[in-house]
């Protein structure tokens, strides 16, 4: 896999990587995360993070075994959650001397261009500051009747529409499988790792169990959908597994792990 020369970078990382199965926070990947996207600011990177795990902390901190039913439940503990989730991440990445600001973003402000463009010049000071944006979907006021209008409805999404917005040369995507295959991995002993996709058709969808499917192969749909957005954007997107979140040093370096998503020059 070839070095990345990227400048300006988007990571997402997913609940999997920030959580214990029992809702707990995974305080030493947290860490891991905080010191390497520190270092990469360091040198002269431009970095934004867009994390999930606000309604999966939340359910641990209330000691809720599943997820509420209703909406307004919901809410309430996405709430609870991206508090906790703010003030550990505050708490470890000022370890390693790096300041970090809150963006939370609901579909209709992306959409509308007065709330875009305000967003838009928030990403360009908080980046020429060298404080890092850590972005969510506000869950506690976004709401599924109007999805339409509000909802991204998935995070792989929301970094894929984050970085086409401010021009990000490049989108890391971290999450408990270790790229894409031509198979469901989890099922199939036989599967095989793609290293290189340039573009995102109907078979690779249908790889990955269908465009149609809510779940895929793991959240593999969501994904694809969000190596669609950058394809067509002419930009790039690297999966790969973020159980040790310093992989991301690696991926930059070309090391041949995960899945690069990057058309034909």
């Amino acid at each position: 896999m070839q070095q990345m020369d990227a400048k300006r970078i988007v990571i997402k990382v997913g609940t999997s990587t920030l959580t214990h199965d029992n809702g707990k926070l995974n305080l030493q990947a947290i860490d891991q995360l905080c010191y390497t996207l520190s270092g990469l600011v360091n040198e002269g990177k431009e970095i934004v993070l867009v994390s999930s795990g606000a309604i999966g902390v939340g359910l641990g901190l209330l000691r809720l075994h599943e997820r509420p039913a209703s909406i307004p439940e919901q809410q309430a503990v996405a709430s609870v959650g991206q508090t906790q989730l703010m003030t550990v991440y505050q708490q470890r990445f000022s370890v390693y001397g790096q300041k970090i600001g809150q963006i939370l973003l609901t579909h209709d402000v992306v959409d509308y261009p007065i709330s875009r463009q305000n967003v838009l010049n928030t990403f360009e000071n908080l980046l020429r500051l060298n404080i890092i944006p850590i972005v969510n979907e506000n869950d506690a006021v976004a709401v599924d009747e109007l999805d339409h209008h509000t909802r991204f409805g998935d995070n792989d999404q929301l970094s894929a529409i984050v970085a086409r917005a401010i021009d990000a040369d490049l989108l890391i995507m971290l999450s408990d499988i270790d790229g894409f295959y031509d198979k469901n991995p989890r099922k199939c002993d036989d599967a095989v790792l793609i290293e290189r996709v340039t573009e995102i058709s109907e078979e690779t969808f249908k790889r990955a169990g269908g465009r149609g499917t809510k779940l895929g192969t793991g959240g593999m749909i969501t994904k694809l959908k969000a190596a669609e957005i950058m394809l067509k954007a002419k930009k790039a997107m690297l999966l790969a597994n973020g159980e040790n979140p310093s992989i991301i040093f690696k991926l930059l370096d070309g090391t041949a792990l995960g899945t690069l998503f990057k058309g034909t020059e």
